[in-house]
């Protein structure tokens, strides 16, 4: 998924600790396709397990969620197991960027090369955007940028080749593809390659 410039409304989930097994249930591990996993994103939480209806009052079942593609959530989102279905679940519903004040090493690594933002906030910040359900933020990633609701700038930390990928639109195996007329240039040119022997 591309990310560039974009705004929308944020939902919050202010819950810390949420592990990956809570963000998508381990019975749609056996699922080796993206589509559909927007449909058993939080599952457990977002529907009543004795007869399958809505809760209505998960932050996702309530009418200001609808639309919203930034989600803010408690501290050290993401932790558990390694599973890239939890990124792709959430990009499956909608969402484009996560906030906290910190993610699990391993979902942030599989969020990034997924089309997922994972942005770090301050932690006053953090508790600003909490209280700022169905209000809108501003994202730009080119200049690594968050605006809040009253309009405050934040900037948020990315790594530069993750950053690259988000705003190409591509996965790392979609970046080499890319390079590969300046690749097959250089290798014309070598020394001892293939191309200059013949």
């Amino acid at each position: 998924m591309k990310i560039d410039n974009f705004e929308s409304k944020i939902v919050v989930l202010p819950i810390e600790n949420i592990d990956t097994d809570q963000i998508i249930p381990a019975r749609y591990l056996k699922i080796t396709s993206k589509e559909g996993l927007g449909d058993g994103l939080f599952q457990d939480w977002r529907y009543h397990k004795t007869d399958g209806t809505p809760v209505p009052d998960f932050p996702l079942n309530k009418p200001e969620a609808k639309g919203a593609q930034v989600l803010v959530t408690g501290d050290n989102f993401g932790c558990g197991s390694s599973r890239e279905h939890a990124p792709w679940a959430l990009t499956q519903y909608g969402f484009k960027a996560v906030i906290s004040t910190s993610f699990a090493d391993i979902f942030s690594g599989n969020a990034l090369k997924n089309g997922l933002l994972p942005i770090v906030v301050p932690a006053d910040v953090h508790k600003q955007l909490l209280a700022s359900g169905g209000k809108n933020v501003k994202v730009d990633l080119r200049a690594q940028k968050l605006t809040l609701p009253d309009g405050k700038e934040v900037h948020f930390p990315i790594d530069p080749f993750a950053k690259e990928c988000l705003l190409e639109g591509v996965d790392e195996l979609g970046y080499m593809i890319k390079q590969e007329p300046a690749i097959a240039a250089y290798e014309a040119k070598r020394v001892g390659s293939i191309n200059t022997l013949q």
